[in-house]
């Protein structure tokens, strides 16, 4: 049983992230929550990642999409990542690598994408509004409409091809 109030809700979190990977992957089985392993088994501890762990943990039941606003999961390997429809909005994903991670409809506005790398990404109807991508490597024919490649390209991201 999870936890009703907000204090112990944000204790229960905490704690969470404390936890090894395995005994993370274990609450989120429990949870119904595993789809999301890719990413949640690798969160570090802070305090933006307690709070977005809150609000999965808030409700199990009606997680759809997942609610990354602010998530710092910078330098992390999340290839091949479900990140459907996440919002994304600020999360701190600089140097990461995204290779194959799927972002249909993911909202990047305000996100820190420098350095990372999203190639063989699925991307389409993505929102970049303010999303820092100076360095961000993205493939060729990822689901990018010409007019985000060409914005995307003019603010610093690579456009490479990409077989694998």
């Amino acid at each position: 049983m999870l936890p009703t109030t907000t204090s112990d809700l944000l204790a229960f979190s905490s704690r969470f992230l404390e936890q090894e990977a395995g005994d993370r992957l274990q609450i989120l089985k429990q949870l119904g929550l595993a789809r999301y392993a890719d990413f949640m088994l690798l969160m570090p501890n802070t305090n933006a990642n307690v709070a977005c762990v809150m609000r999965f943990f808030a409700d199990p039941s009606r997680v759809k999409f997942p609610d990354l606003r602010g998530v710092e999961l910078a330098g992390l390997t999340l290839d091949g990542a479900n990140l459907i429809r996440a919002n994304l909005t600020g999360a701190k994903l600089n140097g990461s690598s995204l290779v194959k991670a799927d972002l249909i409809y993911a909202q990047l506005q305000d996100a820190d994408l420098r350095n990372a790398d999203l190639r063989g990404a699925t991307l389409n109807k993505t929102s970049w509004a303010g999303a820092w991508v100076e360095g961000c490597r993205l493939g060729v024919g990822v689901g990018l409409t010409d007019n985000q490649r060409q914005d995307l390209q003019e603010r610093g991201a690579l456009l490479e091809f990409w077989l694998k």
